[in-house]
């Protein structure tokens, strides 16, 4: 077991890949303007309480639960917020050919509207966008349903009737199959994994990294704080994400 919390060790890691997995959690969107949710700053951090609002059983069984959420997703900083460096920085590698897949665990979509292939982008969690009917599968944008919340604080499906949420993975509910077997299969046929932002503490996604590793990648590790898997990482950057990762991509394809 190695610990090597430098970035040249990293970058050389990364400029001897073909093809790149990442997985990236909500501290690469820190600075676009989004919380992250176990940080220091974290929003369960401050207020350990709405993390029961994230509960599918709460939601589903509790209409004024469903009225607050729906009113903090209308108020959820995705809507206004820009992609950062780093989200720019994956991009950068998506079309410079060295991604293998950019496995997600943010809800906000900024990959996608940095520019990466959408078709490389797994949301492992889900997606803010999108609204799905809970009875019927009816799946709706986003800003249709919450333009509704001015004369309906519980918006219903509108071809069935059923209860909607947003089409993210609440606990308690299951992680759609397809979305992670394609994950897995690209933590077994990576040459790096490299994981951004993310706290590595949530399973079954933070053992993508015991997938990959078990199939000889190395481990890359860009993060603030410590994570479970710091002491089985070849290479560990503790620097700032949106400095960082743009600057270890730089020193990757400038090889």
């Amino acid at each position: 077991m190695t610990t090597a919390p430098h970035s040249a060790d990293a970058a050389a890691l990364l400029a001897a890949a073909d093809r790149v997995t990442v997985l990236t959690g909500a501290g690469i969107s820190t600075d676009s303007g989004i919380p992250d949710f176990r940080g220091p700053q974290g929003v369960w951090t401050r207020d350990p309480a709405a993390a029961a609002m994230f509960d599918l059983d709460t939601y589903m069984s509790d209409a004024d639960v469903r009225r607050r959420v729906w009113l903090m997703r209308r108020d959820h900083p995705a809507w206004t917020a820009r992609p950062n460096a780093a989200h720019r920085a994956l991009t950068d590698l998506d079309r410079a050919g060295r991604l293998r897949a950019l496995v997600t665990q943010n809800i906000d979509g900024l990959h996608q509207a940095a520019g990466t292939d959408p078709a490389h982008v797994l949301e492992v969690h889900g997606t803010l966008h999108e609204v799905v009917c809970m009875a019927c599968g009816l799946r709706t944008p986003t800003p249709e349903v919450l333009a509704r919340l001015d004369d309906e604080s519980d918006p219903r499906c509108r071809r069935c009737g059923g209860i909607q949420k947003a089409a993210t993975i609440s606990f308690g509910q299951r992680l759609d199959a397809a979305v992670l077997e394609a994950a897995i299969a690209a933590a077994e046929d990576c040459a790096v994994f490299l994981a951004v932002g993310t706290s590595l503490a949530v399973h079954p996604v933070a053992g993508l990294c015991d997938v990959a590793l078990a199939h000889g990648a190395p481990l890359v590790i860009v993060n603030a704080e410590a994570t479970p898997y710091d002491g089985v990482a070849s290479a560990i950057v503790r620097d700032p994400i949106g400095t960082a990762l743009p600057d270890l991509v730089r020193r990757a394809l400038a090889d």
